[in-house]
């Protein structure tokens, strides 16, 4: 079981920048697919973005698409999730997740099919 530790989050300004980071303690960080999530205060947690073990496949939520990119790099244990364009309504405690798969290709979607969380980082975009 890996453990998750987010950073990179902090206060920005609409159509900013940040890159969020989750580095995962262990040797098998390449046999877990790996997601982001979010939570707004008096929101249900949702699906940001997900990546496959290798990297090859990912899937974001719609209300990401062209402004967020996941990424993993296996070496490091680190999975990445890079925010352009940052909206008010992206502000949210961002949680990485973890699920050790089979499958290469696989990526998760929803939060229940990821079974380790890291702590969060809160990310705030001011208008």
């Amino acid at each position: 079981q890996v453990q998750l530790v987010e950073s990179g989050g902090g206060l920005v300004q609409a159509g900013g920048s940040l890159r969020l980071s989750c580095v995962a303690s262990g040797r098998t960080f390449s046999s877990y697919a790996m997601g982001w999530f979010r939570q707004a205060p008096g929101k249900e947690r949702e699906f940001v973005a997900g990546i496959s073990r290798g990297g090859f496949t990912t899937y974001y939520d719609d209300s990401v698409k062209g402004r967020f990119t996941v990424s993993r790099d296996n070496a490091k244990t680190t999975v990445y999730l890079q925010m352009n364009d940052l909206k008010p309504e992206d502000t949210a405690v961002y949680h990485c997740a973890a699920s050790k798969v089979q499958l290469t290709i696989i990526v998760l979607r929803t939060a229940r099919e990821y079974d380790t969380w890291g702590q969060g980082t809160q990310v705030t975009v001011s208008s």
